[in-house]
């Protein structure tokens, strides 16, 4: 699950790599869902998450990391725990260690997303 570091400083736009996106911890996704990975340190790694419009992406947890998220684009419904949000552009949220939480697109959506420490926690 670990992801090696970069060894370079700078990652130019054309060298980024979209990848699709089955299942996240195991979770099968139900939508289109694409990551790029944006930056890999020794400490964490920086993602660009599409989500498309109806996108839901099920119930799961992270217990060996936590994630720091900002919406860039669209609307989305984000379950932490026991709370629910309604995110839009400019919105940030976390998600702690060993907290189950979920989402559903409710436009397309781009988010960029930084877990630490750095995990690959997609198929």
């Amino acid at each position: 699950r670990s992801m090696a570091p970069f060894a370079t400083l700078h990652v130019a736009p054309e060298d980024l790599v979209e990848e699709t996106v089955d299942a996240v911890e195991g979770a099968k996704q139900q939508g289109l869902l694409t990551i790029q990975v944006l930056m890999v340190t020794e400490e964490l790694l920086m993602i660009k998450v599409r989500r498309g419009k109806g996108l839901i992406d099920p119930s799961h947890k992270h217990d060996d990391h936590e994630s720091v998220a900002t919406l860039i684009s669209g609307r989305m419904r984000n379950r932490i725990g026991d709370q629910e949000f309604i995110s839009e552009a400019g919105s940030v949220w976390r998600h702690p260690p060993g907290v189950i939480h979920s989402s559903e697109a409710l436009e397309d959506c781009v988010q960029i997303e930084v877990k630490r420490p750095g995990r690959k926690t997609w198929t």
